[in-house]
Order: structure tokens, then sequence, then C-alpha cells
């Protein structure tokens, strides 16, 4: 039987020497319409570029009502050079037209709410409700599939199974914490090719499922 309690205790412990993920930064400084906002412009882009861009973001912008009203083109400046900026420019000012018209300015916490926005899919609704709201979610993103199917912890073949999967068998506690543990666990030891099993401090625990290389 996988020892998730053990694994998940020895992470944290390892995870001390990295940095944390910008959006849990951003979760602790700010709002939840601050975490929905970085969590769309953290899609396929770095953490460092994520975290510039959505400060630069907020000192000129930071509000829903303000962000709906600028410039599509000034938008795009202030975020450049996030991944798929223009599309992401897009998504943000009509989410943040969406809040406020149907919701009053204030992003919703619940998952099938947010869901319902331009752009937002399951990972990024998690998000919110987790680090924006503290709420119980478990956030999926690549690493979290990635580790727990390499652990062999779950058998699933994308995101939202793993999703699915991990409310049936994590426990609760491990809910809102899995996605800080493994992004980290994942951007520094656990990575998607070659992992540093060397240095892994649960590689005793690990049935490596998919892993051909390692270091």
């Amino acid at each position: 039987m996988f020892d998730i309690d053990t694994v998940l205790k020895l992470i944290e412990r390892e995870n001390k020497k990295f940095n944390v993920p910008v959006v849990t930064v951003i979760s602790k400084e700010r709002t939840p319409f601050h975490v929905l906002i970085s969590c769309i412009l953290s899609l396929r882009t770095k953490d460092k570029t994520t975290h510039e861009a959505s400060h630069r973001l907020f000192a000129v912008v930071n509000t829903p009502k303000d962000m709906a009203e600028i410039p599509t083109e000034k938008l795009e400046k202030l975020i450049y050079p996030v991944g798929f900026y223009r599309v992401k420019a897009k998504n943000i000012k009509e989410i943040c037209k969406e809040l406020v018209k149907t919701y009053r300015g204030k992003v919703p916490d619940e998952i099938d709410e947010l869901l319902k926005l331009s752009g937002v899919g399951r990972k990024t609704a998690n998000l919110v409700v987790t680090l924006g709201y503290k709420k119980p979610g478990i956030c999926v993103d690549t690493h979290v599939h990635r580790i727990t199917n390499r652990w062999g912890y779950v058998k699933t073949k994308n995101p939202k199974e793993t999703e699915f999967a991990l409310r049936e068998k994590l426990p609760k506690e491990y809910w809102l914490i899995i996605n800080d543990l493994l992004v980290t666990f994942g951007q520094n030891i656990c990575v998607p090719i070659s992992p540093k099993c060397s240095f892994c401090p649960v590689n005793m625990y690990c049935q490596k499922v998919g892993v051909t290389r390692h270091r």
C-alpha cells in the first residue's frame, strides 16, 4: 500500500530548499480575483514571467471593473511576454466583464460557477477555490497528474481523471496542499524527462511508471 502520508511529509521537507509557486505567493498577499488572473497568466508560462507580469498588471489595474475597461492593446502590453498573451488578454477582459455583470465584481467560490467563465478550466477553478477561498478542492496540473501516476498512486490518462481519482483516494487533509507540493517537487526533482531519482527523498516508494531514463 502506498504510504501517502510519509511521501508528502518527505516532499514538504525537501521543498523547503526551493521557491514557492508564484500563484501561491500571490494568494497570500492578495484576493481571489488576483489568484484567478495570475493563474490564467501562469498557464504555459514560467513562474518568473508570471510573477513579473502579474505585478506589472496589478500596479495599473486592480479590480474586475478596471480590467474590463482597459484597452485590449494596453492589457496585452502589460502581460507580455506570458504565453498566448493575446488570447489571455481577451479572456481576462471577458472574464472581468462577466464578473461585473453577473457576480457584482466578486469571483465565485464554487467550481461549477468558475467553469462558466471564459478560459477557465478545472485546474484554474480548483486553484481559485483552494488558494483563494481555502475551500476543499484538488487542483491537478501536469505535475500532479504526472507524479501521482509515476508513483503508481493513481492510474489515469489525463488531469481530469486524476482529479476525480484523487478525490476518491487522497485524504482530505492534503487536498489544499497537493498542488503546491507537487508543482515545486515536479519543477525541481520529479521533472518530466529524466527525473532526479538519485536525489529523490521518496525514491523507495515510487514505482517509476513510465520512467525510461533517470538521473
